[in-house]
């Protein structure tokens, strides 16, 4: 109520002050803005604003898009650059002091780990805690939760999640429980009931990692899992179950349970689970879509998986799965590609090794990037330090997006490129976490969470064997209001970033 009161009250306002009309005839009365943005191609999807013209920001907010002459506190020539509602990042595993600068550079302004997700939801962002740059948040964490449940409370969930630390396997750490076995009924009521404490948390929406603990979840779990998210209308972000390469019978099991439930269901990096079949899988989630599941997916633009060698899938036969054989997998912190001995040697006795796997083509990865209706996300591992190579996506993937796909190859308009990480995103959490009505739009009432970037310079730097290059093109960054980024210069003691819950989060953001 309070959002939709204040939305109301600044549109009230900006009618009032922000006409060029009025401003003409009674000069006095022409607000000082706390920033004005001068002169900027000023992009809107939603709206489909696509014009030179001046942003006026008032505290945290968008209060003026304008024509006419405004004065600002603070006035910025934008001239010459794009001006874009702030990207949002829907599946980012790196809440780190230096995750989040990469972040800011390339573009982006939120910041969430939705597929994955987190158990406590509290957990998340502790790197970050009143010291975050950039906007962040998390799903409540099934696998975590899961561990919690399933060990009576007796085991506290590890952040370490994404791989698997087979290390402690058959120590009393609850993780094999957690992995490898099928909850009873009793155990099945208690992990409900935890996943549905991390939704109260704050929790936007369910983290399912399907894929990685495969064994260990029957038909009965998962459909608690999709019954809880339809009574708390909130969505299921799933890695699903990975077959054979390209077999999507992973994705017809969370498209029958989301129709069957009523859940919404989000497919994460859809092309690193349809490979060579990415057209077939697209297809499948818009039949859904006309037959009324509320689905949605992503890709992320580059072709390499990125886990820990430890991963589920690495225990099943993977080389066949991915189509690939140990010839194609690097060990990320050194760069090194695999033979069948290192791989078994490192897998048995550094499980936790984080590796970069290539198994998809460029062909595949440019029919999703290309698709309107396919959100692009980052799935970018933590960022932790210069010394420790990760692979580069969640260093360059926004920057990727408007400045290769976009400017050089012309794979889609620019209007779309934009949609795709702002307004889309944003239509997709703004029921399970009211925050986002507020986001991913450049409107008059809007967050000022907003992207400005030079198209002709915006680039990508990040590689597989050089990962610690920033993007650069994006010039100035606001969050909240704040200036994170202005003249291309981080803003070092700038913190605007907030976190954000699920609308059933008896918190306040």
């Amino acid at each position: 109520m309070l959002i939709w009161l204040r939305i109301f009250c600044i549109f009230a306002i900006s009618i009032a002050i922000a006409n060029p009309v009025l401003a003409d005839d009674i000069p006095k009365k022409i607000p000082l803005y706390d920033v004005v943005l001068n002169g900027g191609r000023v992009m809107d999807p939603e709206t489909g604003l696509d014009a030179i013209a001046n942003v006026g920001i008032t505290d945290r907010t968008i209060t003026a898009i304008t024509v006419a002459k405004i004065d600002g506190v603070e006035i910025i020539d934008v001239t010459g650059q794009i001006v874009a509602p702030g990207f949002i990042d829907v599946h980012n595993h790196s809440p780190t002091p230096l995750g989040q600068i990469y972040q800011a550079r390339d573009g982006v302004t939120t910041s969430l780990e939705l597929e994955a997700g987190s158990y406590p939801v509290a957990v998340h962002g502790a790197y970050i805690r009143r010291k975050a740059r950039i906007n962040y948040g998390a799903s409540t964490g099934h696998t975590q939760a899961r561990m919690v449940a399933m060990s009576g409370g007796k085991h506290a969930a590890v952040p370490d999640i994404l791989g698997a630390t087979a290390s402690k396997i058959g120590q009393d750490n609850g993780e094999a429980r957690t992995r490898f076995v099928v909850a009873n009924p009793s155990e099945r009521s208690e992990i409900r009931a935890t996943v549905e404490d991390g939704l109260l948390q704050g929790g936007i929406g369910i983290g399912l990692l399907l894929d990685y603990i495969s064994d260990a979840v029957d038909e009965q779990e998962l459909r608690a899992m999709f019954e809880l998210a339809a009574q708390y209308q909130t969505p299921v972000f799933v890695h699903i179950r990975r077959g054979i390469a390209g077999d999507p019978a992973g994705l017809d099991e969370v498209l029958s349970m989301a129709k069957a439930t009523s859940a919404k269901v989000h497919i994460c990096h859809m092309s690193h689970n349809a490979m060579k079949n990415v057209e077939l899988f697209l297809a499948r989630i818009r039949e859904a879509q006309k037959a009324g599941v509320d689905v949605t997916t992503e890709v992320l633009p580059y072709n390499a998986g990125s886990t820990s060698i430890g991963a589920a899938v690495f225990g099943r036969d993977w080389q066949r799965i991915f189509d690939i054989g140990p010839q194609d997998v690097q060990l990320a912190s050194t760069g090194a590609y695999f033979t069948q001995e290192s791989f078994d040697r490192t897998r048995r006795e550094n499980p936790n090794a984080a590796i970069i796997h290539h198994y998809l083509k460029e062909e595949w990865t440019r029919y999703l990037v290309a698709a309107p209706d396919v959100i692009l996300s980052s799935d970018g591992l933590p960022v932790i330090r210069l010394d420790k190579k990760m692979p580069p996506q969640g260093i360059g993937s926004f920057a990727k997006l408007v400045g290769t796909y976009v400017r050089d190859e012309q794979l889609l308009p620019m209007m779309t490129a934009l949609s795709k990480i702002t307004l889309q995103p944003a239509q997709l959490l703004e029921k399970a976490a009211p925050a986002f009505r507020l986001k991913g739009r450049l409107q008059i009432g809007m967050d000022a969470d907003i992207t400005v970037f030079n198209p002709l310079v915006i680039k990508d730097k990040a590689t597989y064997e050089d990962p610690h290059q920033a993007s650069i093109g994006v010039t100035h960054l606001l969050v909240n209001g704040q200036f994170v980024i202005k003249g291309e210069k981080l803003e070092d003691a700038a913190f605007p970033g907030r976190q954000i819950f699920g609308s059933s989060s008896k918190r306040s953001e």
